[in-house]
């Protein structure tokens, strides 16, 4: 038990030093070959932070480990919104874009909807799993979101500058391919250690993937916002937050379900509804108080009812 935790733990390093070698790596590279920096922050910068939970889940999804899929993705959206937000809106109120709160959240609540009605086949007379068909559907409007957030960058140039650095051509290349080592051999103890918790402590995969797997794969999220929130820069704070929610239901859901169908536990159902009223309290909270800022009792009211809920789903499993 001791030494899965180890192994999970090195996983997840792994994981977040990965991607940030890679994205270092791939953005130098990109710039050297005179790539524009909206495509740069759309591709690479952007997949970064969500590279730990499209590892994760493709080596999940490959092994058949729904729960795993599915808690990582729902869990990494629910710790983002109520504990990382929470944290971050504690350590400075954040003001908020008015494209982001008509916008971005409300595309973000779409997101956990869609998957809700997609997962539940509820208009197909078959078992619940997310299908094929249904991973191109989140593609689609994944493509979709990606377009918006260009056309957006593309009125505001500046709100995505990558610095330039001079890496020589043996550095770039190992940062690269030292990052996609990490990621995948990463991706792999995490899953493997995760799953093997899971039998020794007698829970299931799914709370796993709900709590320590979700947890450790938000890493970079919870990092870029907390410190964005200390240099008082709450655009990216809020911003890379509903982004990463978006990104991860539509692209890693929709990758994950294209590597095989993946049957859906409807236990989930639950965790949904906590993230579609997670998502609402957000907007709703723009609203009270002063306009289009989340002040500090409502995070405080988003933290605090995490806990809450993490407790009401060990108390579940005993």
């Amino acid at each position: 038990m001791v030494l899965q935790l180890i192994l999970l733990a090195i996983g997840l390093v792994l994981l977040v030093k990965g991607a940030d070698w890679l994205v270092d790596g791939a953005s130098v590279l990109a710039k050297k070959n005179n790539v524009s920096d909206l495509a740069i922050g759309l591709t690479i910068v952007a997949f970064g932070t969500s590279a730990p939970e499209l590892v994760v889940n493709a080596v999940a999804a490959s092994g058949n480990y729904p729960d795993i899929v599915f808690g990582n993705i729902i869990g990494s959206n629910n710790f983002n919104l109520f504990v990382i937000l929470g944290i971050a809106g504690l350590i400075v109120p954040l003001s908020v874009q008015s494209s982001t709160v008509w916008k971005e959240i409300p595309f973000s609540l779409l997101a956990a909807i869609i998957l809700f009605f997609l997962a539940n086949n509820y208009f197909l007379a078959q078992s619940e799993e997310l299908s094929r068909y249904d991973a191109i559907i989140l593609l689609v409007l994944f493509c979709a979101f990606l377009y918006y957030v260009a056309t957006q960058l593309k009125s505001d140039p500046e709100a995505e500058v990558v610095a330039a650095k001079d890496y020589s051509t043996l550095k770039i290349w190992g940062l690269i391919i030292i990052g996609l080592a990490g990621l995948v051999g990463g991706g792999k103890l995490v899953v493997d250690n995760a799953v093997a918790m899971a039998q020794s402590l007698g829970v299931s995969e799914k709370i796993i993937g709900l709590t320590i797997v979700a947890a450790g794969t938000s890493l970079p999220e919870l990092a870029t916002s907390v410190v964005a929130a200390m240099k008082r820069n709450a655009d990216i704070a809020i911003g890379n937050i509903v982004g990463s929610n978006i990104f991860n239901i539509l692209l890693i859901l929709g990758a994950s379900g294209l590597i095989r169908p993946l049957a859906y536990t409807t236990s989930f159902n639950t965790d949904i509804y906590i993230l579609c009223i997670g998502t609402i309290f957000l907007f709703m909270a723009m609203f009270i108080g002063k306009k289009h800022r989340l002040d500090r009792w409502q995070a405080f009211v988003l933290l605090s009812s995490y806990l809450l809920y993490t407790g009401y789903l060990v108390g579940m499993e005993s």
